[in-house]
């Protein structure tokens, strides 16, 4: 297998993504979204790539589909196990895997789906050639991913400026949230996607019980948070920053997170 340049990259990722359980369970709406809008139905083979704890697989798996879930990160894939055993469906295939080098045959399932996942890969050409190799000639692809001009993108955006590069040639994960960025990269093997939209729910009492939540289980901001943990201006700096990016997104005491779906049936 050739050397992959991106190695590293996927090797800090999988280690940085290890807190993120917690939050899980505010996506699990979403992943009710995210199946409902993909036409998930009994019997339907379908892989989730970027499962984390298997919201998205164990909602997909609920409605009679037979699921395989993926994950860079073994910490995650054993709280999918859990949950998994939790629901009594003990039938879900858990994969330690890369969204670029997908270990399955090729027209292995009927539906790919991804929940805030394959966006994180650096490479969406290789993403999605790979995803369009494991689906059916009448196979069809379905995603969450979050829009550029809204909070989390916008939060990414924050956490990039403040954050060391992404090494050359790898995408910025908020790109997957522009429509007309989705409908180019997936034209060459797709048909035209269908969009919807929806708003993440996420109850905090406060905006600094949300950063507080943030730091600790959302890895891009908890190692923001640590690389700054020696310069505490700076990190305080970054925190005031912060809330005032929250700030018009929370009232009712929720954050409010748009969000973006993506369906399209292969060419």
């Amino acid at each position: 297998m050739a050397h992959d340049p991106f190695a590293d990259l996927k090797k800090r990722q999988r280690e940085m993504w290890a807190s993120f359980s917690p939050t899980a369970v505010f996506t699990t709406p979403v992943a009710a979204h995210l199946v409902k809008f993909a036409g998930i139905n009994a019997g339907d083979v379908v892989l989730d790539v970027g499962t984390g704890t298997g919201v998205v697989a164990i909602t997909a798996a609920r409605a009679g589909a037979l699921v395989t879930g993926l994950d860079l990160t073994p910490e995650l894939l054993e709280q999918a196990r859990e949950n998994s055993s939790i629901a009594q469906l003990d039938d879900i295939v858990w994969t330690e895997g890369d969204a670029e080098q997908l270990p399955y045959p090729d027209a292995s399932f009927d539906v790919v789906l991804s929940q805030f996942g394959h966006m994180f890969a650096p490479r969406p050409d290789v993403t999605i050639a790979e995803m369009r190799r494991v689906l059916k000639p009448n196979g069809r692809i379905s995603f969450a991913t979050w829009p550029p001009e809204h909070f989390i993108g916008r939060m990414f955006a924050f956490i990039g400026r403040n954050s060391p590069p992404l090494p050359p040639g790898a995408a910025a994960p908020p790109q997957w949230g522009s429509p007309a960025v989705i409908a180019e990269r997936l034209s060459a093997k797709f048909d035209a996607p269908f969009f919807e939209r929806g708003t993440m729910l996420f109850p905090a009492l406060s905006i600094a019980h949300y950063r507080l939540f943030m730091e600790h289980s959302v890895g891009p901001v908890q190692k923001l948070v640590e690389s700054l943990i020696d310069d505490p201006q700076k990190l305080n700096a970054i925190r005031s920053e912060f809330d005032a990016l929250v700030a018009p997104y929370y009232f009712d005491n929720l954050v409010h997170s748009d969000y973006i779906l993506t369906r399209a049936h292969v060419c």
